[in-house]
């Protein structure tokens, strides 16, 4: 009797271990869970001095400050997005809707601020909002030696008074 209740004890102990173990392996790799990948993506040999100061310039165009990534508005109101980047040369923001570049009409409005010498500020608003305003937008900002870009979600709700 004594050999059962220890041989059950033992697989009992082998079953809760490859439990936990499998629990662990299924987590997510984050920093800590990554083995050392070397210098992945970076260049060590640059065909010129040209090259060199190109792809390691610091000045890139970078999205510092933008718009909480999904918003809902209520139709017949305002939509307002927000981005700001900075960078070496001053980026350019151009705003997106599904992919699509917008451009100005009587509804779709942007204002720019130059902030310093190398950031800009950029609000895209439309307004009076309607159906057809639901979408992915996106904020990109470029200059001769980046481009970033962060997307917003919009939907809009019905408002009942």
């Amino acid at each position: 009797m004594k050999a059962v209740w220890a041989w059950t004890v033992l697989l009992l102990v082998l079953v809760v271990t490859a439990g936990v173990t499998e629990a662990k392996r299924g987590k997510g790799r984050g920093k800590k869970g990554r083995k050392n990948m070397g210098n992945r993506g970076s260049i060590f040999k640059f065909k010129s001095e040209d090259s060199r100061a190109y792809y390691t310039n610091n000045g890139g165009a970078k999205i510092t400050l933008w718009s909480h990534f999904e918003s809902e508005y209520v139709l017949g109101r305002k939509i307002v997005f927000m981005c700001k980047a900075e960078g070496e040369p001053r980026p350019v923001i151009t705003w997106f809707k599904d992919g699509i570049e917008l451009y100005a009409h009587s509804f779709f409005q942007v204002h720019e601020w130059k902030e310093g010498e190398a950031a800009i500020k950029s609000k895209m608003e439309i307004d009076p909002a309607t159906q057809m305003d639901a979408g992915y937008y996106e904020c990109q900002a470029d200059n001769k030696y980046a481009v970033d870009v962060k997307g917003f979600s919009a939907d809009y709700s019905i408002e009942f008074v």
